[in-house]
């Protein structure tokens, strides 16, 4: 866990849904359970609010699986790869359960990102347009998924949509939201005809900007690996991995 920069999971999860808001959720015995027919991982998954081995039992296990069918959506458990959760995942395991999307939570010094590219160069809003959203759905990704990331992102209070335009055509997106003291950093996305240009790094540095003018001081993103594309580009933003997870669900 990186030493600089205060990762209290409990700010940076309910950070993560200010960004990506499910339809509802509910606090259960140290978890934060999302609820959510979309198809953002992190918007229809448990996950724990201390890296604490106490909150891990059975019973929680149960009220949260129960929580769940109540919902009519399948239990999802997004559990740290920290030895304090080694019990869980062998019960899990054990009721038909596995783990999947290897993910890392990075973290970075705001004052940091703000080098990572030129800011000038992008352009901040409180909605995307229909330019943004075609650029983030583009090419080399499920139009049905990125339509559903679009809508529950539009849903978040405290976000701003970057983007950088070339010729008249959006080649870089990226979101930022600002909550619980943390900008999260999610939708980076950049056309494959304009990579290589420095666009990614340009988002972050605009996010990294409007960070400080909140006062906000750190910032947290989740990247699946391998993604070594897109892992370069955020430790050059001086990003590093605070730790990682897996999504638990049944076969």
């Amino acid at each position: 866990m990186d030493g600089m920069i205060d990762t209290d999971p409990e700010s940076l999860e309910r950070a993560t849904l200010a960004a990506v808001p499910p339809e509802a959720q509910e606090e259960i015995d140290g978890w934060l359970a999302a609820f959510d027919s979309g198809t953002v991982g992190r918007a229809h998954s448990a996950v724990p609010l201390r890296h604490d081995a106490a909150i891990a039992g059975e019973a929680t296990r149960h009220v949260l699986e129960e929580r769940y069918r109540a919902h009519g959506l399948p239990p999802m458990f997004r559990i740290p790869e920290l030895a304090c959760f080694d019990g869980l995942r062998v019960a899990l395991r054990a009721r038909g359960y596995a783990g999947s999307r290897h993910t890392l939570t990075q973290v970075a010094a705001v004052q940091a990102m703000r080098a990572a590219g030129d800011a000038d160069r992008v352009e901040l809003a409180a909605a995307p347009d229909a330019a943004w959203a075609a650029a983030f759905a583009g090419e080399g990704f499920d139009a049905a998924d990125g339509q559903s990331r679009v809508a529950i992102m539009c849903r978040g209070r405290s976000s701003v949509f970057a983007s950088v335009r070339l010729n008249g055509e959006v080649a870089a997106v990226g979101v930022g939201c600002y909550a619980h003291g943390w900008l999260g950093v999610h939708g980076m996305r950049t056309a494959p005809a304009f990579r290589g240009r420095g666009l990614g790094g340009a988002v972050l540095a605009a996010l990294a900007r409007e960070a400080t003018t909140r006062g906000v001081g750190r910032a947290f993103l989740q990247v699946e690996v391998p993604r070594d594309p897109a892992l370069a580009l955020y430790r050059r933003a001086g990003f590093s991995t605070a730790w990682a997870a897996e999504y638990w669900k049944q076969g």
